[in-house]
């Protein structure tokens, strides 16, 4: 069986963007779908609507696949499956290695997705001695000495970092050291790695801070609304009363890593 070592997907190779590359896995998800319900065809709108875009932007994306679909019938959906599919390297086995077994690595381990979507958790690595040999979602855990071992012998490319922030950059080096040219981090941190490496930083704490920025940003509209519109004139006898800054608040510009992501600030 082919491994994700000596395969490579070809999107870089025929020049898709990054963009695009990006959207894929979103149209795959929604085809599937259709797929599922035995849908033969479906058109651009039909297809952008369930992907969460415009169509334009589909069949945009959908150019640099050489796909573009049948005027007044739309677009085959089992080949359409089978051609992101295959741009993504998702027609072959794609062993995955999680480092760091606590809570959120088990909860890793235990997802159902990765099999159908062409990845096979080859391995789970834990520091900790007490956890190796201890089955999680059918699988022992092996301790962390045998990192590179494990590696080598499955092919590994793709590895999944779970650990706390203070050891992520020393087991991403281990990682690249020894073979694997492709990451997703979890880790609170920022990782700095070589040309040729990948990095996919996935910060839950990132998306609730967003999150928050826009709760907070209604919230203050709906306060603006409900106290009426500015008529521009000035109240009788008001006085401005600004109360003082508190000491020591200055604002973080933030540091982008080598992978694009601006950390955020998190609790100690």
């Amino acid at each position: 069986m082919a491994t994700g070592r000596t395969h490579r997907p070809a999107t870089r190779s025929r020049g898709i963007p990054e963009a695009t590359v990006a959207r894929l896995p979103l149209y795959l998800r929604a085809l599937t779908a259709l797929s599922e319900r035995s849908v033969p065809t479906v058109s651009s709108e039909e297809l952008a609507a369930a992907a969460g875009v415009n169509s334009a932007k589909l069949r945009k994306d959908f150019s640099y696949l050489g796909s573009y679909g049948t005027r007044g019938v739309g677009y085959d959906v089992e080949y359409l499956v089978y051609q992101i599919s295959r741009e993504l390297g998702l027609t072959q086995d794609w062993p995955v290695v999680i480092v760091g077994i606590g809570n959120l690595g088990a909860a890793l381990a235990g997802y159902g997705g990765f099999a159908s979507r062409g990845f096979r958790v080859a391995a789970l690595i834990d520091a900790d001695p007490a956890m190796t040999g201890k089955p999680v979602a059918g699988i022992p855990v092996q301790h962390s000495d045998d990192l590179e071992k494990i590696i080598s012998e499955d092919g590994v490319s793709i590895g999944v970092i779970a650990t706390p922030a203070g050891v992520a950059q020393q087991v991403c080096d281990r990682l690249v050291a020894a073979g694997v040219t492709s990451i997703l981090n979890f880790a609170p941190t920022v990782l700095s790695v070589p040309d040729g490496v990948d990095v996919r930083k996935v910060d839950l704490s990132i998306e609730l801070q967003i999150l928050a920025f826009h709760e907070q940003r209604k919230a203050g509209e709906e306060t603006s609304t409900e106290e009426g519109p500015d008529t521009g004139a000035e109240p009788e006898a008001a006085t401005a009363v600004v109360p003082p800054a508190p000491r020591g608040a200055a604002g973080d510009t933030g540091h982008k890593g080598p992978d694009g992501d601006v950390p955020a600030v998190m609790p100690a």
